[in-house]
């Protein structure tokens, strides 16, 4: 975000107050900053912002795992920490939220990409776990889905690639009303497809409750 004007943070932080009490709200939160977290923010009156000494875990970690200036490989356990760090949570306020969805956007689209790189450099079992991160960042995202059942099929887990499938299928089919489409279908590869899997699998029911099977029972017998 950088360094910005108090009047700036005044209207971004009290939207609904008056200038004259946002502006007095910000030289309150600026002197207590000061006072509590004495090297945090620059000594100049305007604008406001941190010292260059101050790191930020979040915009360390945006620049790790940036899929445009990350060419390479990615430090170990990065996509441990894009699944876990939130921004601001239990934040609000209308332009939290629309920082928060950015960032959302952000780590999906560098876990996928991991992922995939991860897949094309021979590392399966790796592009499990970012794949899996995405895919439980974003449950009816597609895209993620799809590079789980390649690292799958790829790690020789056609099973798991089956069972990742069905779950993703029935939960479009109940919150949306969808089916998956052919893009989908086509990750398990020329080798696999879901119907191939579906002649083999037995399905085990939960056994009825005890009224219900008296029940069936009767109107059999009847």
């Amino acid at each position: 975000m950088g360094s910005r004007p108090r009047s700036y943070l005044a209207g971004l932080l009290w939207p609904e107050s008056s200038q004259r009490q946002a502006g007095g709200s910000v030289r309150a939160a600026v002197f207590k900053i000061r006072h509590e977290m004495p090297g945090l923010l620059t000594d100049s009156i305007e604008p406001v912002g941190l010292e260059a000494g101050v790191r930020v875990d979040f915009h360390d970690l945006r620049q790790q795992a940036d899929p445009e200036t990350t060419a390479g490989a990615v430090a170990r356990g990065i996509e441990d920490r894009l699944a876990g760090l939130e921004l601001l949570p239990g934040w609000y306020d209308d332009w939290v939220l629309f920082q928060q969805e950015r960032w959302r956007g952000f780590r999906l689209a560098a876990l996928e990409t991991i992922a995939r790189r991860r897949l094309d450099g021979g590392n399966p079992e790796g592009a499990i776990v970012a794949a899996r991160h995405a895919a439980e960042l974003e449950p009816l995202r597609e895209s993620s889905q799809a590079l789980l059942i390649r690292a799958q099929i790829a790690a020789g887990d056609p099973a798991a690639a089956f069972r990742t499938h069905e779950r993703f299928r029935r939960r479009l089919w109940e919150e949306l009303g969808l089916e998956p489409s052919p893009e989908l279908k086509a990750a398990f590869g020329p080798h696999f497809s879901p119907g191939q899997f579906r002649k083999h699998v037995t399905v085990v029911r939960e056994p009825a409750p005890a009224g219900l099977s008296h029940l069936m029972l009767s109107r059999k017998d009847g």
